[in-house]
């Protein structure tokens, strides 16, 4: 159990080797005998505030790599994990890390979400409700809301892929089982490698209380990915309950990336960012286009 003689928590593989995430998640609803079916009186109830924690992603893909070395330098490239061009591209970004102390360039510059599967690790707040139907996964950073629809089937009337992909679960009693697809490529964090338009993930979500009496969630992630991986990959991640955010009066806010960012690229493509007194410095509590017209500031203490 997480916390305990504060260890991490340990990887908990597949059952067995499975081909596809597919076959891995109709497994596990096999075995659940085709999911718990909660009400609301019976669901299980993950309230407040969530912080990301541990997580073992790193060391898929780094010797002795972890989150401390995941986006600064450090830590060797291990062979075979990726396919070739991903390794190559993998080992090329870690090289820049090396050399420049960090990744000079991140797509979150250009206000793109980080998706899938970095969101599982995104260091900023989340809160989760969950329903029979629906179990709603919200961070605050980008406004990024995972809907798992739960005895679903995947859709896409769109016929595309998206940020956060196509979510369908069940519950096996106390665990959410969920199933991700149809995701744009992304990376799996700043400094770790690319994911392609093919990765699907398998997660297992618990709630589970340390020997301190603090709550955490404990996920079990496998990543299917048949043009970046070699094979499947897994890895746990953690979420801490923060009721100390909620104490101060912390609250989920929408995130206007377009209107706050003050990241920039320079003509090498390097990220940067403009700090007040730069006259290009864009203040998230500025105007509106109609600044002449009294009560067009986006800061509420100006009339």
């Amino acid at each position: 159990m997480p916390g305990q003689s504060g260890e991490n928590p340990e990887v908990e593989y597949p059952p067995q080797d499975f081909a596809t995430a597919e076959a891995h998640y109709n497994y596990l609803l096999e075995q659940a005998n085709g999911g718990t079916q909660h009400t609301m009186a019976t669901i299980p109830v993950w309230d407040g505030l969530w912080s990301a924690g541990y997580n073992s992603m790193p060391s898929i893909f780094l010797e002795e790599g972890s989150m401390a070395i995941a986006m600064r330098p450090g830590g060797s490239v291990k062979e075979g994990v990726l396919t070739p061009e991903y390794e190559e591209h993998f080992r090329a970004r870690r090289a820049e890390i090396d050399e420049n102390g960090s990744q000079l360039y991140d797509r979150l510059t250009n206000c793109e979400y980080p998706g899938m599967p970095r969101w599982l690790w995104e260091p900023y707040v989340k809160e989760f409700v969950n329903m029979p139907h629906q179990s709603w996964m919200m961070n605050d950073f980008m406004n990024e809301t995972r809907r798992v629809y739960i005895n679903g089937e995947h859709v896409n009337i769109d016929g595309k892929h998206s940020a956060t992909g196509d979510s369908i679960g069940f519950w096996d009693d106390d665990k959410l089982i969920i199933w991700t697809k149809w995701i744009n490529p992304a990376d799996y964090l700043r400094g770790m490698p690319l994911t392609s338009n093919q990765i699907e993930i398998v997660e297992t979500w618990q709630q589970l209380t340390d020997a301190n009496g603090q709550r955490q969630l404990l996920t079990q992630v496998t990543f299917y990915d048949p043009i970046g991986l070699q094979s499947p990959q897994s890895a746990v991640y953690t979420h801490t309950a923060s009721p100390d955010l909620e104490e101060f009066g912390a609250r989920i806010r929408n995130w206007e990336c377009t209107t706050s960012s003050n990241s920039f690229q320079d003509e090498e493509g390097r990220t940067f960012f403009r700090l007040p007194g730069d006259p290009e410095f864009i203040d998230p509590r500025g105007f509106t286009d109609f600044p002449e017209i009294p009560g067009q500031s986006l800061n509420p203490m100006e009339q």
